[in-house]
């Protein structure tokens, strides 16, 4: 079992493949022994341990092949003997051994020493001691080395990425990697977890690269050459920390797409912190993330694996689309029940629901229905639509279209039950009725009614995108399916047995009939509304990218005129009031909710991510689409 960095494990490895015992080599040379130690940065890709021998000191070096091997004069030869390594030496290395390495997708490090000794005489001795090593110079310190070998580390796939990977760019996610590895490491790296294509027309760039193109006569990055290069790039290789901060904070700032791209970030270092606060969303890893990481990132990642990001995209997708269905289901019941209210308290002086039975539909619409829609388990249909746009209404034109389809239709037929309901249910006619007089049949089974339509619609709000199977899933959710049917129970006991206490008389069973098959008429009155092609609709349906500034006067006059007029108002038009009040109160909602979603940056989806190999997921929005970019290493992958 390996725990730690991928890398110290497998030299690990390697050092007990030859038979040794790097614990007594730890024991002899524990850490206090150290002379000195130069620490791995991303300059020189390399880190140096320096220890004390009988007669000086030995710097032991491992970092990226091509960057130790400039700095390596010597070479140890098949029995042992350090040997000058020329130039041409170096470079046959590179192209008979490193390359071909990593083209396999090998990550290849080297291992070299350098002896500082008094007195000995062997020919890589090339810094012979007089006193004290200035461990300050470090370019003079970390040349003229001996290199002892080239080592060739796979670091295979994890066999869930390429399958997560396909799931992020079926759901609008663009897949960038940028890490710190040899060009060729990556590009073998990229191909084989889907990132990169056979045929695909895009930059694999490394980061010398990557900087002379986006960057100007003075040196400074230009956001018109970066425009040019970023939407091709795929992966960014051998790159700095700066470059990684660089390809966050342009990308946002770009005008290439309608709506800028929204990052998120993945990283694991220190010098990752600056890039993970710029992104729009900043995930650490929980296993080898610095708690300077874990504090700049908004998001943790307790497992390092990249398949957690995608549960997070679904995750965030269904917690938007549980807002929405909720909000689609309780507008529809705010509409047909202050229309209701207001008709009923202008034509018949009354309104049929009563102020208790209001109660109990607010209870329906609030509380079991926020419980019921916002239940719902994430699914992997969430990964077969593009992302949303940050400037997309929350009110969407399918869900205009859904809420007054539906409400035309419910408040057909309650007015066609309030008018002419009594020959049709052969009851007395409620209408009129004086107030004192006991709950009515006809009354009773528009509210009956309304209730009956208000759950069957609850099942229609399940979905918000016209889908056409209306049960998809259902039974998969057992919060919403007990709430609902004990709500429908409770309906039945309070129209039964509820008296004067909530104004209602006991139906009979053809009644009872009439009232569900209106409430199953609106499933099917759905399907119809379903065909309305979305595409046709006016733009002007949609709500909630800009708040409108006379809402607040507005709902200001209608308290107003509530608390002028409340003592003199029928309890009707009271209701009426309280429900005009209350559908402004809901769009107040949307519009809190609208205005948080655009400060976190709306719908995000560009992630980026960093580790041993850094990589990066990025997608453009376009029309009425989200744009969705993440980076994420090969570590992660």
């Amino acid at each position: 079992m390996q725990l730690g960095n991928k890398t110290e494990c497998a030299l690990l490895g390697f050092v007990l493949g030859l038979g040794q015992s790097y614990e007594a080599i730890r024991e002899q040379n524990p850490e206090s022994s150290f002379a000195h130690m130069y620490t791995f940065n991303s300059a020189r890709k390399s880190m140096s341990t320096v220890i004390r021998i009988p007669d000086g000191y030995r710097m032991l070096t491992k970092g990226a092949s091509e960057m130790v091997l400039k700095r390596c004069t010597f070479i140890l030869n098949k029995s042992g003997d350090a040997v000058p390594f020329s130039k041409q030496e170096q470079d046959r290395l590179v192209h008979d051994v490193i390359e071909p390495m990593a083209m396999d997708g090998l990550r290849t490090i080297c291992l070299a020493y350098k002896d500082l000794s008094t007195n000995s005489a062997a020919a890589n001795n090339v810094q012979k001691l007089s006193g004290e090593p200035d461990w300050e110079d470090e370019d003079s310190m970390l040349q003229g080395l001996t290199c002892v070998c080239i080592t060739g580390i796979e670091d295979p796939v994890r066999p869930e990425v390429p399958d997560a990977i396909r799931r992020c760019q079926r759901a609008g996610i663009t897949v960038r990697m940028v890490t710190g590895d040899n060009i060729n490491t990556a590009r073998s790296i990229a191909g084989k977890c889907g990132i990169l294509k056979p045929g695909d027309d895009f930059y694999v760039l490394e980061g010398k690269e990557f900087n002379r193109r986006i960057r100007d006569e003075t040196g400074e990055v230009s956001q018109q050459l970066f425009d040019k290069v970023w939407p091709k790039l795929r992966v960014l290789a051998r790159s700095q920390p700066q470059d990684k901060y660089t390809l966050v904070k342009h990308m946002i700032e770009s005008k290439v797409s309608e709506a800028r791209e929204v990052i998120a970030v993945t990283g694991d270092g220190t010098n990752d912190a600056p890039a993970l606060k710029k992104a729009d969303v900043g995930f650490a890893m929980g296993i080898q993330g610095t708690d300077v990481a874990k504090e700049a990132s908004d998001i943790i990642l307790t497992d390092d694996n990249f398949t957690s990001i995608v549960k997070a995209v679904m995750w965030g997708r269904n917690v938007y689309d549980s807002i929405a269905k909720f909000l689609q289901f309780q507008l529809t019941v705010n509409v047909v029940a202050v229309v209701l209210a207001f008709v009923g308290a202008c034509a018949v002086n009354d309104s049929p629901l009563k102020a208790v039975q209001m109660l109990w539909v607010n209870l329906i619409m609030d509380t079991l229905a926020s419980l019921a829609l916002a239940t719902e388990p994430p699914t992997e249909e969430l990964l077969n639509r593009k992302p949303y746009g940050r400037t997309k209404p929350l009110i969407s034109r399918t869900m205009m279209k859904n809420i007054l389809g539906h409400s035309v239709y419910q408040l057909l037929v309650v007015f066609f039950l309030l008018f002419y309901g009594e020959r049709l249910l052969d009851v007395d006619s409620g209408r009129n009725a004086d107030i004192h007089e006991g709950p009515t049949q006809h009354f009773t089974s528009i509210f009956n009614t309304f209730v009956m339509m208000t759950l069957f619609n609850e099942i229609n709000a399940r979905k918000i995108h016209d889908q056409r199977n209306i049960f998809q899933g259902l039974f998969s959710n057992p919060i919403f399916y007990c709430i609902w049917l004990g709500t429908f129970a409770s309906q039945v006991i309070i129209v039964q047995f509820g008296g004067r206490a909530f104004s209602t008389a006991g139906l009979e069973i053809d009644q009872w009939i009439w009232c569900l098959f209106f409430g199953v008429g609106g499933m099917l009155w759905g399907q119809v509304v379903t065909s309305i092609p979305t595409s046709k609709l006016p733009e002007a349906m949609a709500y909630g990218s800009e708040p409108p500034a006379e809402m607040d006067a507005l709902d200001e006059n209608a308290e107003n005129g509530g608390e002028q007029s409340g003592g003199d108002l029928k309890r009707g038009q009271i209701l009426w009031i309280r429900g005009l009040t209350r559908l402004q109160t809901q769009i107040r909602v949307v519009q809190a909710f609208q205005n948080h979603r655009d400060n976190l940056s709306g719908s995000r989806s560009t992630l980026q991510s960093r580790s041993g190999t850094r990589g990066s997921l990025s997608a453009t929005k376009r029309s009425d689409e989200g744009a969705a970019s993440l980076i994420t290493p090969a570590a992660l992958l």
